[in-house]
């Protein structure tokens, strides 16, 4: 299996090298991700979020919360399923370039359904936001698909080397348009206006087509870099798991670790912040992604695996069709928000009112809130789980 590293997907059927082998479906897999969708629907769908508690919340800007972990998981754990996909289909005898052109089919359905999120309820295209979540899932889908495919795992490893520290410098050595020439270091590291990603991003996208019309946009054109690093880091993880069939976990656990802590140090220079995507939250979050991936498979995986049923279905069943759940959960959320109600702003604050103030304090409150709001997400997605209908996107 040492081959499959130093060139984990030839290009073509006849090169020489041996094929990896199929394995078998990894449920660490499903659960992580299940349990990354679920958390991503429960800390975006909050009761009151004036009141939630702060882990539930993005940070204001510099830090990191639990909320802030969230999006990077899964962009990590997609990466991690891209290593395993894609060498199942070379296995088959499909070639590079079939899969290239499947991902470019995949990544722009992902970025057109990311579009058509961002136009509902109303469509006014005049207000548009170009950005999103969705769009930068499909656009890193396709460049770390790319990047799979035709580099081996040292070049990899390389490619995100460069990333992060290209992405450091970017921010801190690189004049700011518009601040007379003087770069981020001397505008002060992550001003959240002064800094170059912010800056791009009010060159490049009219105002009105921004995240809520402000200075910048979290899922912006610079910050894509190093949200790509994180797809190569879940990927890299894949192609470890696969030579070592499996084995290594402890080591994966003591890079992660590893990760974290260079992430804590890299903080004092460059600080961890998910709105700009830092190269120091990317180590932060792979860190916490292998340490949380060695932990899982260790247990579900490892020589005497256990079974996550029946607890873990509600999360093999998010994470079987993850970005279906995620979706879903953006179309109720922007319906209940439109549709008013007498009395209240709309069907969401009515149905939160329904929640009595005696019941518990308004952080629980709105916990609790976001705890059925889940739970209604997953009915849909555990009919499709129970019929064993998984939508790809």
């Amino acid at each position: 299996m040492t081959e499959s590293i130093a060139k984990p997907f030839p290009s073509s059927s006849q090169d020489s090298a041996p094929q990896p082998k199929p394995v078998r479906r990894w449920v660490s897999l499903d659960l992580l991700r299940g349990a990354t969708v679920a958390l991503m629907i429960l800390v975006n769908t909050a009761g009151d979020g004036s009141v939630s508690f702060a882990q539930l919340r993005h940070s204001a800007w510099n830090g990191c919360t639990l909320t802030d972990v969230v999006f990077p998981l899964f962009l990590f754990w997609m990466g991690l399923a891209m290593a395993i996909s894609f060498a199942s289909r070379h296995a088959r005898q499909i070639s590079s370039g079939a899969i290239v052109r499947q991902a470019a089919r995949r990544a722009a359905t992902i970025v057109a359904l990311g579009l058509l999120l961002n136009a509902l309820p109303f469509f006014h295209l005049t207000t548009l936001r170009y950005c999103g979540v969705m769009q930068r899932i499909g656009l890193c889908y396709f460049l770390a698909a790319v990047l799979l495919l035709f580099l081996d795992a040292r070049k990899l490893v390389a490619t995100v080397a460069v990333l992060l520290l290209g992405y450091w410098a970017l921010l801190t050595l690189v004049p700011v348009p518009g601040y007379d020439g003087q770069n981020g270091l001397a505008l002060g590291v992550l001003n959240p206006e002064t800094n170059l990603a912010s800056a791009l991003d009010r060159i490049a996208i009219p105002v009105l087509h921004r995240y809520h019309h402000t200075f910048y946009d979290p899922e912006g054109l610079l910050s894509t870099l190093p949200a790509l690093a994180t797809v190569l880091c879940g990927a890299l993880a894949g192609l470890w798991l696969r030579r070592k069939q499996g084995h290594g976990l402890k080591a994966m656990g003591l890079a992660g670790a590893a990760a974290v802590a260079l992430a804590l140090f890299w903080n004092l220079a460059l600080p961890i912040n998910k709105r700009m995507w830092t190269s120091s939250y990317v180590l932060l979050t792979a860190g916490i992604a292998l340490i949380l991936l060695a932990l899982t498979k260790w247990w579900f995986d490892g020589d005497r695996p256990r079974s996550p049923l029946p607890f873990g279905t509600p999360l093999l069943a998010f994470g079987s069709n993850a970005l279906v759940a995620y979706m879903l959960s953006e179309v109720v959320s922007i319906l209940i928000g439109t549709i008013l109600f007498p009395g209240f702003a709309n069907l969401q604050q009515w149905s939160y009112a329904l929640i009595p103030a005696w019941t518990a304090p308004a952080p629980v409150r709105s916990l609790l809130w976001s705890i059925l709001f889940t739970s209604l997400c997953y009915l849909p997605i555990h009919v499709l789980y129970r019929k064993k209908i998984f939508i790809k996107l």
